[in-house]
Order: structure tokens, then sequence, then C-alpha cells
């Protein structure tokens, strides 16, 4: 039953991953390519998303495979075979519980190492793309604005690197709005910036008094265009890229740091831990929900519809405890709570089914001892 259930569950992950990260990955590459960034930055951005992706299906795939493999079971007689060799409900849940253990630990790596390293990755990629004026003004045949009252267009970029039919606008001072046109441009590094080198251009001033235009040919001239883009440094003090450890032992001095509240902090610690009991409780409410019953030759969809909304009841409870653990970070305990009452929920359902298996198992031979048919 375990290794059914791994297989199942890599099924599964891999199905729910792909439809999540694919949805993600088209409206981000919708924006990267648009700001004309590479294939490969692309493909960087996508990857560094991908751990908090698996955390958000990884619940929802052993609650899949747990469902899936006990329906199987189920319908090829297997569970009733093991039924009718003296296993309980208890004994045979226990594959179903250290699948959810193994799945547990999976969620365990993911939030406390992998999520948090790829985000703190992920939010430094960002800022160094967001200061790449290469690739944001390398994108050829749209006006772009790369900052508040400045418009930069190009015709074409040849393989050399030239920059053909170049139009600048720089109306940063309403008064004396510019305009520079050049035929020929050159992106140039210099002194830790950029500057635009255009040739055999024309320059327009607009004199705001008088409304006269004076022009002006050049043979070349350069632009600073490091200012266009504002160096922003990424923050990385962020409760989401801070260790476990370091949430648990200062949480205060987290919180000063971040500039967000305790609420938060203690939110963010708690909700890493608690997303491993929610998975130890997805996969053993998928098994014990289907246990409960007699067989039927309609199979057992009643259990599975249970199975399933008590699920989404588990998750709507989440959501629920969020709200009072920000504003009162003493209330903490209650993010367990979901969890938990998962947990209690798996004890009722084979506590009651094994109650079920065992009056059937006295009524089946009471009437074997009076010589009734079974």
């Amino acid at each position: 039953m375990l290794s059914q259930f791994m297989i199942l569950f890599g099924f599964f992950a891999l199905i729910l991953v792909a439809i999540f990260w694919i949805n993600k990955a088209v409206r981000m590459f919708d924006h990267l390519i648009s700001d004309g960034q590479s294939a490969w930055v692309f493909l960087e951005f996508t990857a560094l998303t991908l751990p908090a992706v698996i955390a958000v299906v990884l619940p929802i795939a052993a609650f899949a495979a747990a469902v899936y493999v006990t329906n199987r079971l189920s319908t090829e007689n297997e569970l009733t075979v093991m039924q009718a060799t003296g296993y309980s409900h208890w004994r045979m849940a226990r594959p179903a519980a250290i699948f959810g253990l193994i799945v547990a630990l999976m969620m365990s790596i993911l939030t406390h190492v992998l999520v948090p390293a790829s985000a703190e990755k992920l939010r430094l990629r960002e800022a160094e793309v967001a200061r790449n004026l290469t690739a944001k003004l390398l994108t050829v045949g749209e006006f772009l604005h790369p900052a508040s009252g400045v418009t930069f267009y190009i015709r074409s970029v040849t393989p050399e690197g030239e920059l053909q039919n170049v139009f600048l606008s720089d109306r940063r001072d309403p008064e004396n709005p510019i305009v520079y046109t050049s035929p020929r441009a050159y992106l140039v590094p210099q002194d830790g910036g950029t500057k635009l080198v255009m040739v055999s251009g024309l320059a327009q001033y607009l004199r705001g008094d008088g409304d006269r235009l004076f022009t002006t040919h050049y043979d070349d001239f350069s632009y600073d265009i490091s200012s266009l883009i504002p160096e922003g440094v990424a923050n990385l003090d962020k409760v989401e890229f801070v260790p476990t450890a370091t949430l648990l032992a200062a949480p205060e001095a987290v919180a000063e740091r971040t500039g967000a509240t305790l609420g938060q902090v203690v939110f963010e610690t708690h909700s890493r831990i608690s997303e491993a009991v929610i998975c130890v409780a997805a996969a053993l409410i998928g098994f014990a929900a289907l246990l409960l019953g007699t067989f039927s030759r309609f199979g057992v969809w009643w259990q599975i519809v249970t199975a399933f909304l008590l699920l989404v009841a588990i998750k709507l409870g989440e959501g629920m405890v969020s709200g009072p653990v920000l504003a009162n970070p003493a209330l903490w305990p209650l993010m367990y709570l979901p969890g938990l009452v998962g947990l209690a929920t798996v004890a009722v359902l084979l506590f009651f089914g094994s109650r079920a298996l065992a009056l059937r198992r006295i009524l089946v031979l009471g009437r074997s001892a009076r010589g009734d048919p079974a």
C-alpha cells in the first residue's frame, strides 16, 4: 500500500505542479519578455517559483493519492480480503500514516529551507533585472517609458549592437521639454553607468517662454541614461526570507528589523510548521473516509465526496484562523487547530469504521452458529 501511495502521489503531484506552474509561467512570460528579457531569465525566474508551487499542491496530491489507492483496493476487494484476515482499520491505516509523515517531511523541507531561499534569490534577481538598462531599452518597435516623463523608442538593433532610428523625449522639466532623434546610436558603459551615444542627430528644445522651438544638429551627442532607472536595492529584510530558527528565537527582533507586525512574524513561523500537520491529516482523511460503509456495486462515491468535503472544511478552517493570529500573536495555537481537527476526524472515522466491521463479524458468526446462510 505504501508503495502505491508514493507512486500515485508522484503522479498527482507532477500533474498539479505542471498546471499551477504553467499558469504562473504564462503571466511571468508576458511580463519578462515584454521587458526585453531573454528566455534564460524567464526559465530562471520560473524555476525559482517552483518550490512555492510544490508546497501549495503537496497536501492536495497526498489526498488524491490516498483516495485513488483506497478506492482501487476497495473496488478490487483487496480491502475486504485484508479485513477477512483480521486486520483492523487502525492496522490498515498504518501505511497511510507513514505516507502522510513522508509527505509532511517533504513539506517541512520546502517551507523551512527551499521556499525562503528561493524567494530571497528571486527577489535579488528581480532587483538585478530592474537595474538592467540594456534589457529595458533594447525592445524594438515599442515606445518605452523607463522613467516618469521619459519616452524612448528604437526601430531596430543590428547584430553589432547599433541602435537604428532612435527617439528620446525628456519631459521631466515641463517648462523645457527636449526631444532627441538620431539615425544611429550606441549604448556605452562608462564610470559605472550607461551612456546613450547618438550620431548625426537632431535635438529640439521647446522653450516655455514664448513657445519657441530651437533645433540643434550634432555630429555626436552622449546622454546619461543611468538616472532614468532607479538604483533600487533589493529589500531582503522580509519575514518570508528569515530562517525558521530565527523566527522562533527572536520574533520581536525580526518584526523590528523587517518592519512587519509581531502577528505577521508569528503567523509566518507557525504556518511553516502547521502545513506539515495538514499533509498528514489530508492523507489519512483520504484513506479513512473510504473505509466507511459496506461494499457496494455502485462504488464508494459518497465516501469520496465525504472525504473531499472534510478536506475543504480543513482548508477553510486554515484560512479562518489566520485573521485572529495576525491580530493577536498570543493566539498562535489556533494555527494548529485545523490540522488537529483533521487528525481527530480521522480517529473518529477509524473508530466507527472498526465498530461497524466488528458488528458485521458478530452478525456473521451468529448466523453461522444458527446454520443461517451468511
